[in-house]
């Protein structure tokens, strides 16, 4: 009997893969555990951003920068939702426990059944957690960019909105596209054959 509370795609999500709206699971946010699914995301953009574990070293400097710009993201119309394989009971009592972590209001998201990061493809199986990944999802559930790292490298929530950002503006201006360190305000391009050879 399948055991995921939605139907799991044969190959781990990609870029250009939809995210499964019945996929759900238990966040924990401003001191209270409620359910959430990927259909409650629909019509905004939507950053999910795994971890290995809590209570560890590289993560809370990750997880803190995101809530340090958690404002600048919902200017940008999106959610953040970290996961880790933790319950969110071990959320809770991290975020009681953590100066840094206590600075966090978006939703924490719990994944100890591992269907959420199966479903990601960020799964090490045999140690139970979540690889650094990632992922940016549009309003209508498409994952638009991926970044997977090894767990001893962290990221940057900069880029990540710089990344956010180029999504949001190729998906309101078709035929452009944003080139290597694009950045709000700068200079497009629009792909056609007079730019062949000129770049």
């Amino acid at each position: 009997m399948d055991s995921h509370n939605f139907e799991m795609p044969f190959d781990p999500l990609s870029v250009g893969d939809t995210v499964p709206e019945e996929a759900s699971f238990e966040v924990f946010q401003k001191e209270e555990i409620t359910r959430m699914s990927f259909k409650d995301l629909r019509g905004k953009w939507t950053v999910v951003f795994f971890y290995p574990a809590d209570f560890t070293f590289v993560c809370p400097t990750e997880l803190g920068e995101m809530a340090d710009m958690y404002e600048a993201f919902k200017k940008e119309g999106a959610e953040i939702v970290s996961f880790s394989t933790d319950t969110v009971f071990v959320h809770k009592a991290w975020h009681d426990q953590s100066d840094t972590i206590r600075k966090i209001t978006y939703p924490m998201g719990a994944d100890p059944t591992h269907e959420i990061s199966e479903l990601f493809g960020v799964l090490i199986v045999d140690e139970g957690v979540a690889l650094r990944g990632s992922f940016i999802i549009s309003p209508d559930g498409v994952i638009k960019s991926v970044e997977i790292n090894d767990n001893s490298i962290g990221r940057s929530a900069k880029e990540t909105l710089r990344k956010l950002k180029a999504a949001k503006y190729v998906s309101e201006h078709p035929g452009n596209v944003c080139p290597a360190s694009w950045d709000e305000g700068g200079d497009t391009l629009t792909p056609g054959l007079g730019l062949v050879g000129k770049i």
